[in-house]
Parts: C-alpha cells; sequence; structure tokens
C-alpha cells in the first residue's frame, strides 16, 4: 500500500544541501573496515542450528551503527 507523500517529504527530497545526518552513514561506511569487523565478530555470530535462522553479518552491521 503506498502512501501519500506529505510537503515536508517533497522539501526535503527537493533540497540540494546535505545535511550531517545525509553525511554521516557515508563517512561511517568509508572510515569503518567492513572486512576486519566481520572476520572479528562471525566466529562468535550464531550459526542458525536451532530456531529462527539469523540474518547475515553484513547485513546486521552496517544498519545498527
Amino acid at each position: 500500500m503506498q502512501t501519500q507523500t506529505g510537503f515536508s517529504e517533497l522539501e526535503y527530497a527537493a533540497r540540494k544541501k546535505l545535511t550531517r545526518r545525509d553525511r554521516f552513514p557515508a563517512q561511517i561506511e568509508a572510515a569503518t573496515p567492513w572486512a576486519k569487523l566481520v572476520a572479528v565478530i562471525e566466529p562468535h555470530y550464531p550459526k542458525g542450528s536451532r530456531g529462527r535462522l539469523p540474518i547475515g553479518v553484513l547485513l546486521h552491521f552496517p544498519k545498527s551503527i
């Protein structure tokens, strides 16, 4: 179901200047060595042998920042 777009959403979409909130995820992505971080975390991450299957390490951690 598609919702109606509000005036604030349209105004925000048309804005050209990037805010700190918009720049922060890109800076974190550039500064974080994801391959090294995943190599450290993956041995301790749930394997999914019982219960609900876990989501992947790479899918989970960049979203949680």
